[in-house]
Parts: structure tokens; sequence; C-alpha cells
């Protein structure tokens, strides 16, 4: 029986960490053998570290849920320690995100906005409709909907999703967050990208192609954090062992 991978939860007392804690118990080929967080008041059945820095215990990769202020220390250990992590956390800065280029560049990293199956093969089929309907004058409209504690604003996924188009459409677009403060017509070359926040909803994304006389959505509606929980456990399974460089969900899912 091969052995199983040995995994670092960052950010282990939060609420997907906790999702995941309870996959990986389910799960015969991954462990969980030291998680991170700040907060204490929960027991789990590995040890648990208040800071990455202080964590002894040795480990295959790393997943991360955590806040982006704790990242610059998560990376900072996964390049001391030669560690692939698989990046959850949203809301990065700039800064930010060129330290995980730079650390990419020493160990393995998989970075996605969203863990789920569903998105992910969402971000493909939006480039080819994409090429379809931007091409043909649709404008291009992200709504995404999710829980009232969420702080970042648009998501990290909502993003992700604009960047697909953008990138099959060259770089042409600009996105736009905001129209209160304009009066006038949406240019045609733009994403408008809205964001709602209220009760528990999980994650709601709508991609809308509004042309002229016809409007064609693309939807996901993530239920429970079940759907991003296993999608990360496998992005763990996959990168423990990988070299360095910056690897996504699609080599994940194939």
């Amino acid at each position: 029986m091969e052995e199983k991978v040995r995994a670092i939860m960052h950010g282990c007392n939060g609420k997907m960490g906790q999702t995941i804690s309870g996959l990986i118990a389910a799960d015969e080929q991954i462990e969980i053998v030291a998680g991170i967080d700040a907060f204490d008041g929960l027991t789990n059945s590995y040890p648990v570290f208040r800071e990455i820095g202080m964590c002894d215990v040795e480990a295959d990769v790393v997943i991360d849920f955590s806040a982006a202020p704790a990242v610059d220390a998560l990376l900072a250990y996964c390049v001391e320690k030669d560690l692939p992590c698989v990046l959850c956390t949203t809301g990065l800065s700039e800064e930010q995100l060129t330290a995980v280029e730079e650390a990419s560049k020493k160990v393995a990293i998989l970075k996605s906005a969203n863990m789920s199956l569903g998105i992910n093969l969402l971000l493909k089929m939006l480039k080819e409709a994409a090429g379809v309907l931007a091409g043909a004058g649709f404008d291009i409209e992200i709504v995404e909907k999710h829980h009232n504690l969420k702080k970042d604003a648009p998501s990290g996924t909502a993003l992700a999703l604009a960047d697909s188009i953008n990138e099959e459409m060259e770089g042409a677009y600009q996105y736009v967050y905001d129209r209160s403060q304009v009066r006038e017509c949406r240019a045609k070359k733009e994403i408008g990208i809205s964001a709602v926040r209220g009760g528990t909803i999980v994650g709601d994304h709508d991609v809308i192609f509004a042309g002229a006389d016809e409007v064609v959505t693309f939807s996901h509606r993530a239920y429970s954090k079940a759907v991003f929980g296993k999608g990360a456990v496998q992005a763990a399974k996959f990168l423990a062992g990988k070299p360095a460089g910056m690897y996504d969900m699609s080599a994940v899912i194939g």
C-alpha cells in the first residue's frame, strides 16, 4: 500500500479548513499531519500551531485556505522547506501575486481562485463562448453572490472567469466594478463585474452574454463548501512531489 500524502492544513480552524479536515479523514490516500491557525478554540486530531513558522512537522504539501495577510509567511515557509503548496486564499495584493510567482520558481504552487470541478470546466467553456459571442458584439456581465461574511469583492472566481474571457479576446476588455458615478453608456470593450453579499450563499456565479434580442447565460451554483474542499484535496494529492512551477486545476482535472 502506498504511503499517505502528508498535508499541513493552513487555516485549519476556518470553515474550509474544517470541511477539508473532514474530507481527508475519510480519504485513504492523504492525511493531515499538522494545522495552522491563530484561533485555537477547536479540537483537531492533529497538532495545531498558531503560526506556520512554528510548525516542525514534516509534510509533503500544504493546503491553504486562510487570509491574505497570512500568505507572506506561508510562501516563505514553503520555499524554506521546499514544500509544495495548494494556494486557495483570495484577495491577494499585486505585491503578493508577484511573490507567488517568485516562489513558484523554487517550489510547486497550485493557485486557483475556485477549486470546484464545475467552475474549472466553465473556465474552458467561456473561452469558446467568448470567441463566438464577444466577437459578434455581445456585451459581457458577471454577477457573483456570496455569504455576508466574505470580505473581498469581487470574488476571485469572478475575476478568474473574466480573465478567461479576456485571454481569449487578447486582453481587449477592461473590467468595470461600479457605474454609480458614471452617466454614460457602457463601452463595448468592458466586462461589468457585480458583487452581492448576503445570508449564507455559498457561491453563485452568472456570466451573461447579452446581444441584440438574445441573452446567453452561463451559471454555476455551489450548494456546499464541500465542492471546493474536494477539489483542494485532489489538488494536494496531485501536487505532492511535483517539481517547482505554477500549476492550476486544469492539470488536476486533465
